[in-house]
Protein backbone atom coordinates (compact mmCIF):
# COMPACT_ATOMS: atom_id res chain seq x y z
CA UNK A 1 0.00 0.00 0.00
CA UNK A 2 1.49 3.68 -0.95
CA UNK A 3 1.46 5.82 2.11
CA UNK A 4 -0.45 9.07 2.24
CA UNK A 5 -3.76 9.80 2.50
CA UNK A 6 -6.53 7.53 1.94
CA UNK A 7 -7.38 6.74 -1.78
CA UNK A 8 -10.81 7.25 -3.01
CA UNK A 9 -12.31 3.97 -3.97
CA UNK A 10 -13.20 3.13 -7.22
CA UNK A 11 -16.89 1.00 -7.18
CA UNK A 12 -17.32 -1.92 -9.79
CA UNK A 13 -18.54 -0.48 -13.21
CA UNK A 14 -17.04 3.15 -12.23
CA UNK A 15 -14.73 5.98 -12.73
CA UNK A 16 -13.06 8.58 -10.23
CA UNK A 17 -10.36 10.84 -11.25
CA UNK A 18 -7.76 12.59 -9.31
CA UNK A 19 -5.27 15.02 -9.42
CA UNK A 20 -2.41 16.50 -6.96
CA UNK A 21 -1.20 13.27 -5.54
CA UNK A 22 -4.38 12.07 -4.70
CA UNK A 23 -4.81 8.36 -4.79
CA UNK A 24 -7.49 5.68 -6.01
CA UNK A 25 -8.11 2.16 -5.05
CA UNK A 26 -10.49 -0.80 -6.83
CA UNK A 27 -11.00 -4.11 -5.13
CA UNK A 28 -12.40 -7.10 -6.65
CA UNK A 29 -10.73 -7.42 -9.70
CA UNK A 30 -11.39 -10.66 -10.96
CA UNK A 31 -12.66 -11.07 -14.39
CA UNK A 32 -13.55 -6.92 -14.09
CA UNK A 33 -10.42 -5.26 -15.36
CA UNK A 34 -9.26 -2.42 -13.87
CA UNK A 35 -7.98 0.24 -16.18
CA UNK A 36 -5.48 3.56 -15.14
CA UNK A 37 -5.48 6.55 -17.57
CA UNK A 38 -2.61 8.63 -16.95
CA UNK A 39 -1.58 12.70 -18.11
CA UNK A 40 1.42 13.01 -17.05
CA UNK A 41 1.66 16.80 -17.33
CA UNK A 42 -1.38 17.81 -15.76
CA UNK A 43 -0.82 14.63 -13.51
CA UNK A 44 -4.42 13.77 -13.83
CA UNK A 45 -5.32 10.56 -13.39
CA UNK A 46 -8.53 8.23 -14.02
CA UNK A 47 -9.43 4.61 -13.14
CA UNK A 48 -12.08 3.01 -14.52
CA UNK A 49 -13.40 -0.59 -13.48
CA UNK A 50 -15.48 -2.35 -16.38
CA UNK A 51 -16.93 -5.76 -16.17
CA UNK A 52 -17.80 -6.74 -19.53
CA UNK A 53 -15.92 -6.12 -22.77
CA UNK A 54 -18.78 -5.13 -25.07
CA UNK A 55 -21.88 -2.17 -24.65
CA UNK A 56 -25.10 -3.81 -26.13
CA UNK A 57 -27.57 -2.78 -23.25
CA UNK A 58 -30.13 -1.03 -24.46
CA UNK A 59 -30.55 2.48 -22.98
CA UNK A 60 -26.82 2.05 -21.69
CA UNK A 61 -27.75 2.67 -18.32
CA UNK A 62 -24.37 2.90 -17.21
CA UNK A 63 -21.76 3.22 -19.76
CA UNK A 64 -18.71 2.68 -17.12
CA UNK A 65 -20.00 -1.14 -17.15
CA UNK A 66 -18.08 -1.89 -20.67
CA UNK A 67 -15.18 -1.73 -22.03
CA UNK A 68 -15.90 -0.14 -25.22
CA UNK A 69 -18.38 2.89 -23.58
CA UNK A 70 -16.50 2.75 -20.28
CA UNK A 71 -13.03 3.94 -21.74
CA UNK A 72 -15.03 6.26 -24.35
CA UNK A 73 -16.74 8.06 -20.91
CA UNK A 74 -13.22 8.04 -19.09
CA UNK A 75 -11.42 9.64 -22.12
CA UNK A 76 -14.32 12.47 -22.29
CA UNK A 77 -13.77 13.45 -18.62
CA UNK A 78 -10.27 13.77 -18.56
CA UNK A 79 -10.13 15.78 -21.85
CA UNK A 80 -13.21 18.03 -20.72
CA UNK A 81 -10.44 18.37 -17.43
CA UNK A 82 -7.54 19.63 -20.20
CA UNK A 83 -5.76 16.09 -20.37
CA UNK A 84 -4.76 15.12 -24.39
CA UNK A 85 -5.21 11.96 -25.75
CA UNK A 86 -1.46 12.18 -27.49
CA UNK A 87 -0.01 12.25 -23.59
CA UNK A 88 -2.50 9.65 -21.81
CA UNK A 89 -0.82 6.47 -21.23
CA UNK A 90 -3.08 3.58 -19.63
CA UNK A 91 -2.06 0.25 -17.24
CA UNK A 92 -4.54 -2.50 -16.63
CA UNK A 93 -5.22 -4.71 -14.34
CA UNK A 94 -7.24 -8.23 -14.02
CA UNK A 95 -9.12 -10.18 -16.35
CA UNK A 96 -9.01 -13.51 -14.70
CA UNK A 97 -10.68 -16.71 -15.78
CA UNK A 98 -12.15 -17.16 -12.03
CA UNK A 99 -14.27 -20.13 -13.06
CA UNK A 100 -13.62 -23.40 -14.95
CA UNK A 101 -17.01 -23.57 -16.78
CA UNK A 102 -17.31 -26.52 -19.05
CA UNK A 103 -18.36 -26.93 -22.62
CA UNK A 104 -17.30 -24.48 -25.54
CA UNK A 105 -18.75 -21.29 -24.70
CA UNK A 106 -16.86 -18.33 -24.19
CA UNK A 107 -19.36 -17.72 -21.00
CA UNK A 108 -16.66 -19.67 -18.55
CA UNK A 109 -13.41 -17.03 -19.86
CA UNK A 110 -15.55 -13.44 -19.59
CA UNK A 111 -11.72 -11.89 -18.76
CA UNK A 112 -10.18 -13.15 -21.61
CA UNK A 113 -12.66 -11.71 -23.89
CA UNK A 114 -12.62 -8.30 -21.47
CA UNK A 115 -8.71 -8.33 -22.11
CA UNK A 116 -9.33 -8.41 -25.94
CA UNK A 117 -11.99 -5.96 -25.62
CA UNK A 118 -9.98 -3.28 -23.75
CA UNK A 119 -7.01 -4.00 -26.21
CA UNK A 120 -8.64 -3.18 -29.14
CA UNK A 121 -10.56 -0.50 -28.16
CA UNK A 122 -7.31 1.29 -26.95
CA UNK A 123 -5.64 1.03 -30.02
CA UNK A 124 -9.00 2.30 -31.64
CA UNK A 125 -8.97 5.40 -29.74
CA UNK A 126 -5.23 5.91 -30.15
CA UNK A 127 -4.17 4.98 -26.27
CA UNK A 128 -0.68 3.51 -25.49
CA UNK A 129 -1.18 0.68 -23.34
CA UNK A 130 1.92 0.72 -21.28
CA UNK A 131 1.94 -1.98 -18.75
CA UNK A 132 -0.55 -4.71 -17.73
CA UNK A 133 -1.22 -7.37 -15.16
CA UNK A 134 -3.81 -9.20 -16.74
CA UNK A 135 -5.18 -13.25 -17.57
CA UNK A 136 -4.20 -15.59 -14.51
CA UNK A 137 -6.56 -17.02 -12.01
CA UNK A 138 -6.25 -14.81 -9.22
CA UNK A 139 -8.41 -11.55 -8.47
CA UNK A 140 -6.57 -8.35 -7.71
CA UNK A 141 -6.66 -5.18 -6.01
CA UNK A 142 -5.27 -2.16 -8.01
CA UNK A 143 -3.67 1.00 -6.55
CA UNK A 144 -3.48 4.29 -8.63
CA UNK A 145 -1.18 7.32 -7.40
CA UNK A 146 -1.61 10.66 -9.45
CA UNK A 147 1.11 12.14 -7.58
CA UNK A 148 3.33 9.55 -10.08
CA UNK A 149 1.36 7.79 -12.39
CA UNK A 150 2.50 4.15 -10.49
CA UNK A 151 0.02 1.27 -10.36
CA UNK A 152 0.65 -1.00 -7.22
CA UNK A 153 -0.97 -4.43 -7.80
CA UNK A 154 -2.23 -6.83 -5.51
CA UNK A 155 -3.31 -10.51 -5.50
CA UNK A 156 -3.56 -12.81 -3.07
CA UNK A 157 -0.53 -14.82 -2.20
CA UNK A 158 1.70 -12.95 -4.28
CA UNK A 159 4.27 -9.79 -3.38
CA UNK A 160 2.73 -6.45 -4.79
CA UNK A 161 3.73 -5.40 -8.55
CA UNK A 162 3.82 -2.26 -9.62
CA UNK A 163 3.15 -1.53 -13.50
Amino acid sequence: MISGSKPTVVGIADMKMAQNGGKLITYALGSCIGLCFYDPRLKLAALLHIMLPLNMETGRKNPLKYADSGIRETLRAMEAKGALRSRIVVKAAGGAKMFDVGGKGSLGNIGQRNIESVRMVLKKEGLRLIAEDVGGSVARTLLFDSDTGMATVQSYGKPHMTI
